[in-house]
């Protein structure tokens, strides 16, 4: 399985937690027998993302609400879109992956599971953090 295949994985393990809030042991066996996910490489993956957006959750939505437009709250935002965006913020400013990798991935599974919109909207979000933050390409 590709890293692409991998991340999409990822976002629906963190999609599972927005809407669940937690993901305990139990969840997570649950979902890799689900999914079918047997190489421990990919599971190691998968717990680095579950766990680092949940370690870092607070500065990561500060950085979400922090670029959203004016007059938008983050409980506006779509929990597929908030899923996608804490995703490729966790990988761009903790994993150091390229910003022009991560945000091109996130487009795509916007594309596909999210609406029309999402892709400029996370898109606009992503390019500003990127900027504030400093990110490396």
């Amino acid at each position: 399985m590709n890293r692409t295949k991998s991340r999409e994985l990822a976002f629906k393990l963190i999609y599972e937690k927005e809407i669940q809030k937690e993901i305990g042991d139990e969840e997570l066996k649950v979902f890799f027998e689900s999914n079918e996910i047997e190489d421990d490489e990919i599971k190691e993956y998968l717990k680095d993302i579950l766990f680092g957006v949940s370690k870092n959750e607070e500065e990561i939505t500060k950085l979400i609400k922090k670029n959203l437009k004016e007059n938008w709250t983050i409980d506006r935002v779509s929990k597929i879109n908030i899923s996608l965006l804490k995703i490729a913020i966790y990988e761009m400013k903790y994993n150091k992956l390229p910003y022009k990798v991560a945000i091109n991935e996130v487009i795509e599974l916007a594309k596909k599971y999210s609406d029309e919109q999402a892709s400029s909207f996370i898109n606009g979000i992503l390019a500003s953090i990127v900027k504030e933050e400093k990110l490396n390409q």
